[in-house]
């Protein structure tokens, strides 16, 4: 099913917000937790933008909105509410690796294609937010384990939630161990690929595979690259790896 169109999810998170605050503040809770829950709920609704600017405009709409409408007379200290919630989902050590972009359903069905797994095979999301890449690798690998580390603890929880048969840990993916892992996962940014191939090639035993979402490890030879959902290429590295000669 595709995604809605822009701006409706914007408009369906404010309104879902504007909602929540008027039938807290109707039910007689005081303006300020009111205004509270109603902003928790319009940022996490914001995970669902396809971009990071699209998350930032669905969080703080509500309480802008609010602000511009005079609807309410807020004590200075709740305007902080939105900006730590945005903080504690959207870390800014995250945003130096990648920030919250989905992984497509069907961006990975064509792996068994050029990676043979046993049954029981281990594999790694790396930053694995709401769980999209495990969901998608387990279209690809329907017997494997799956494993999954996130560094906002409340995306975490979510993709506990929305992937009970994988085992999720709220860590560093810089500091987490890859040697037991099969398959290591990745869709980070473009800089943050060259620490991703020291780690891999450091940790990851002899037959196991990096598997890039979009973005090529251009000190190494892929052994395949497959043509994923919405044009993004997924390139695959076998370890021990191959090193690219510069000219």
């Amino acid at each position: 099913m595709n995604p809605l169109r822009w701006p409706i999810p914007a408009l369906l998170a404010w309104g879902g917000a504007w909602l929540l605050y008027r039938l807290l503040t109707g039910a007689s809770l005081p303006v300020a937790p009111a205004f509270a829950l109603a902003t928790v709920f319009g940022v996490l609704c914001s995970v669902f933008g396809a971009t990071f600017w699209r998350k930032l405009v669905v969080a703080i709409g509500f309480p802008l909105s609010l602000l511009l409408s005079g609807a309410a007379a807020m004590p200075a200290w709740a305007w902080l509410v939105p900006l730590a919630l945005i903080a504690l989902i959207y870390p800014v050590h995250a945003w130096r690796d990648a920030p919250l972009f989905p992984t497509p359903a069907q961006a990975l069905v064509e792996l068994p294609k050029y990676i043979r797994l046993p049954a029981g095979a281990t594999i790694l999301d790396a930053g694995c937010g709401l769980g999209h890449g495990l969901k998608a690798l387990r279209t690809a690998f329907p017997e494997a384990r799956f494993f999954g580390v996130e560094w906002s603890w409340p995306l975490r929880a979510a993709a506990a939630v929305f992937c009970p048969w994988a085992r999720i840990s709220q860590g560093d993916i810089w500091r987490a161990d890859w040697s037991t892992y099969d398959l290591v996962y990745l869709f980070q940014r473009p800089e943050s690929m060259p620490r991703a191939v020291a780690k891999a090639a450091a940790e990851l035993k002899s037959g196991a595979w990096l598997v890039s979402l979009a973005f090529a490890a251009d000190e190494l030879e892929a052994t395949a690259v497959v043509q994923g959902a919405a044009g993004r290429p997924v390139w695959l590295y076998q370890a021990p790896f191959r090193r690219l000669r510069k000219c």
